[in-house]
């Protein structure tokens, strides 16, 4: 309890009012490493309608990338230098307050390169 009382240094790394396509280049230069962002033009065309729509606009941002590496590219190892972050769609999950930049083939956050759940074999049971 003592530690939560200790004055920090935390602070969010972006303001809701900061407009989307500057929040991704602020991720990506910032957190990843990446020297810009670019887009393909229909996930450039999603983030000029999302930053343009009030309700949109103010939904948080939540990257996914492949876990594997800072970039994108799963191999590409170390801090890579002198890359840019490419964006090729732009998901929003309302209910969530998330819109999510996707990078590469990568949909699920946190999920493995060999889940688990892929060996699973469900059956139904009939209702009783």
């Amino acid at each position: 309890m003592d530690a939560c009382e200790e004055k920090n240094q935390f602070k969010l790394l972006y303001d809701l009012s900061l407009p989307l396509r500057q929040r991704i280049e602020l991720i990506a230069k910032e957190v990843y490493g990446a020297d810009g962002v670019s887009y393909t033009p229909d996930a450039e065309a999603k983030a000029k309608r999302m930053e343009a729509d009030p309700e949109l606009a103010k939904l948080g941002t939540c990257m996914v990338k492949t876990h594997l590496s800072l970039s994108h590219d799963p191999n590409i190892k170390g801090t890579p230098k002198g890359w840019t972050l490419p964006i090729r769609d732009i998901l929003t999950y309302n209910g969530a307050g998330f819109v999510v930049p996707l990078q590469g083939h990568f949909l699920m956050p946190g999920t493995g390169s060999d889940p688990r759940s892929e060996e699973l074999t469900w059956t139904s049971k009939p209702a009783r």
